[in-house]
């Protein structure tokens, strides 16, 4: 069964573009996911801000899913994800924002 998620891409009044996800990411939505994430990322510019402030879970698919765009993020964590990203070492590759 495939864990709740959904996620909107939005673009602020500063032309910042932001990915917000709401649910559970895990394997069996990862990859949804992943192209979200592509689909996102510009190759100039400013990085696309991830909000995750409203993910309850993110598993190792989760993540495996953000390193490929380190460079081109930065994430915006709740108290729940922080300290996970920082553990994966994710935190070293990008900006984590605490919300």
């Amino acid at each position: 069964m495939s864990a709740s998620l959904t996620f909107t891409t939005s673009d602020r009044p500063d032309g910042v573009r932001v990915l917000t996800a709401v649910g559970e990411i895990d394997m069996s939505n990862a990859s949804s996911f992943a192209d979200a994430l592509a689909e996102g990322v510009r190759p100039e510019g400013e990085p696309l801000v991830v909000d995750l402030t409203k993910v309850e879970y993110l598993d190792s698919a989760g993540l495996a899913a953000l390193f490929p765009h380190a460079d081109r993020i930065a994430l915006v964590a709740g108290p729940l994800l922080e300290p996970l990203l920082t553990i994966s070492g994710l935190a070293d590759l990008t900006t984590v924002r605490r919300a």
